[in-house]
Formats: C-alpha cells, structure tokens, sequence
C-alpha cells in the first residue's frame, strides 16, 4: 500500500534538504511509518540534492520505503513525501503529516551574548 502527503513549506528547497538528508532523521522517519517507536534502519536508494530523496527498510524491518520530492512553489517549496509498505496503517498517515510539521517548523535558534 503507498500512502502520500504534500504540502508548501515557506522554506527554501536547500534549507529543507539539509534537513531531510540525514541518516538519523530517516531511520526516525521510517520507524514512525513502521510503527516501530525506535528508528528503523534504512539506506538511501537515490539522491538528487535539494530535489528528490529515496530509502528503504531491510526486507527484516519490512521492506518499507520512502521517498522525498521538493520543487519550488511560489513563495516556498512543494514537498511530496510518499511512503510503501505493505502494512501500511491510518497511523503511518499520521506519521507522514509530522513529518511536514517537523520539516515546516521553524528553526528555533538560541539567542547569543557578545
């Protein structure tokens, strides 16, 4: 089963792709399509920076797997994050809809003295 979510995020697609192309991010990302509470180990199948981003789960943990579109939109950026697996559940929907908000949200930095 594959489930999608998209969305316009007001951030640029090299500010979303430093985010999304992380190892720790994707295991963590594709344990909560799982439904794994713990981050799933993946490997990356396809990069084309600040465009698109593909993994996949070891046939073991599923054989789930993922991918990434960016694309410039207007005053942000077209973010498609599709999901397959083949026990895919409401809760996988749930998860992909975070991880929009995850990458949506806006960097929260320290203020610094000096």
């Amino acid at each position: 089963m594959e489930i999608t979510a998209k969305r316009t995020l007001v951030k640029s697609a090299p500010e979303l792709w430093e985010l999304a192309d992380d190892l720790a991010r994707l295991e963590a990302w594709m344990g909560g399509v799982v439904g794994s509470e713990t981050p799933v180990s993946v490997e990356v199948t396809a990069r084309i920076p600040e465009q698109f981003l593909a993994w996949r789960s070891s046939v073991a943990s599923g054989g789930a797997q993922m991918r990434v579109n960016l694309a410039e939109s207007g005053f942000g950026t077209a973010v498609e994050i599709t999901a397959r697996h083949h026990g895919v559940s409401p809760e996988a929907s749930d998860a992909l809809e975070r991880l929009l908000d995850e990458l949506g949200s806006p960097d929260r930095k320290p203020f610094s003295t000096g």
